[in-house]
């Protein structure tokens, strides 16, 4: 997608998310934050770089970095709205951060994104008088309520996905590998203009659909095959995620009945996606479906997860998760049935909850016979 292009999305609103962060610091035992995880100081900053450290402050954001990215924050900080006091090292970031959190007496650290290593070096070296804080999900749960320009980032990343499915889908029926046509799909993902596919997309045909996350192999596609297709593309950092299962030809009895369920649990699983449903009752929605059809032990995984600068991102659609859903939730829906004898059918779209109910982002057809 050229500049002029994402220049014509909606606008994100990166300049006041440190903002709605500091807001929970109190309650979090802290004063500051100091924000390692790189895909988190992105979504607070803009910065697209590869090395840097943000201390978030009371009245104040420090961003670290080394030389490699001088022009490049003092370049994408401001385009996206962020103040801040940038500060660039050639030699290491330590001196630079410890000066940036003097005078802070409990700092907080993201828990999941900070080795055991890595903070047994700080509470020795870095910040030896300061208090260190474990905090939890800060920067992830405001990343779950997506902004106007998320939504729409997302959006576009999936019309591109959509697109190349248009493009090479019928190239199945010419027999390619697993593994060629998952090529010819992730070139097409590119040549339409997105950064790179969002993960590493899936062809399972034949047997190999029956295992979720199969990688695409040297398995020739044949006439009777049903095809399991599951990928994505990458927008300006946003993921979209989408799977679609095909048949080559007319299905078995069996085939038929597998897609015809796999539809139907997927469709009450998005008719159930809405502002204050629990997402446990989004994956019930799914799962009685296929055990009511005898299949509910054939289903091997959630039924979703969020979607955002990363393909798995909170909230979990699963049985076990604890979530509500809120508008701006960007959520898949992906309930599956995978019998090794016949093979796997999986049907997925990401949706985005509207304050009325959900709105779907990926828009492939679902008409799996390909003939």
């Amino acid at each position: 997608m050229n500049d002029a292009a994402l220049d014509a999305l909606a606008p994100m609103d990166t300049g006041a998310r440190a903002g709605r962060l500091r807001e929970q610091l109190a309650a979090a035992g802290c004063e500051a934050l100091l924000v390692t995880k790189l895909v988190n100081i992105r979504y607070l900053t803009g910065f697209t770089g590869s090395a840097a450290l943000l201390v978030v402050l009371p009245d104040e954001l420090v961003f670290v970095s080394d030389g490699r990215y001088g022009e490049q924050a003092a370049t994408q900080l401001p385009a996206a709205g962020v103040e801040a006091r940038i500060e660039i090292s050639g030699t290491g970031q330590q001196e630079l951060v410890t000066a940036a959190v003097a005078g802070v007496g409990r700092l907080g650290l993201e828990a999941d994104a900070v080795t055991w290593a890595a903070q047994r070096k700080y509470a020795a070296e870095w910040f030896p008088e300061v208090e260190l804080v474990a905090t939890e999900g800060l920067v992830d749960g405001l990343r779950q309520v997506k902004d106007e320009g998320e939504v729409a980032r997302i959006e576009a990343a999936a019309a591109v996905a959509d697109a190349a499915l248009a493009s090479v889908g019928r190239r199945l029926l010419d027999g390619p590998t697993e593994r060629d046509f998952g090529l010819e799909l992730d070139t097409e993902i590119r040549r339409l203009g997105a950064t790179a596919t969002s993960f590493e997309t899936i062809v399972a045909a034949g047997p190999n659909g029956a295992m979720p996350h199969h990688r695409p192999g040297d398995r020739r596609i044949v006439e009777g095959d049903l095809v399991v297709l599951d990928f994505g593309a990458l927008v300006d950092g946003y993921c979209s995620d989408m799977t679609r299962t095909l048949v080559l030809g007319e299905p078995t009895a069996t085939q038929a009945r597998m897609l015809e369920v796999v539809a139907t649990s997927q469709a009450a699983g998005v008719a159930a996606v809405a502002p204050g449903v629990a997402c446990r009752d989004v994956d019930a929605s799914c799962r009685d479906v296929l055990v009511d059809a005898g299949w509910g032990e054939a289903f091997l995984h959630g039924t979703g997860h969020g979607v955002g600068l990363e393909i798995h991102e909170a909230p979990r659609v699963a049985a076990s998760s604890d979530a509500t859903l809120a508008a701006g939730h960007v959520v898949t829906v992906e309930p599956g049935v995978y019998l090794p004898e016949h093979g796997g059918v999986r049907v997925e779209d990401t949706v985005v909850v509207t304050p009325e109910g959900c709105r779907a982002l990926t828009r492939a057809p679902k008409d799996p016979v390909l003939r």
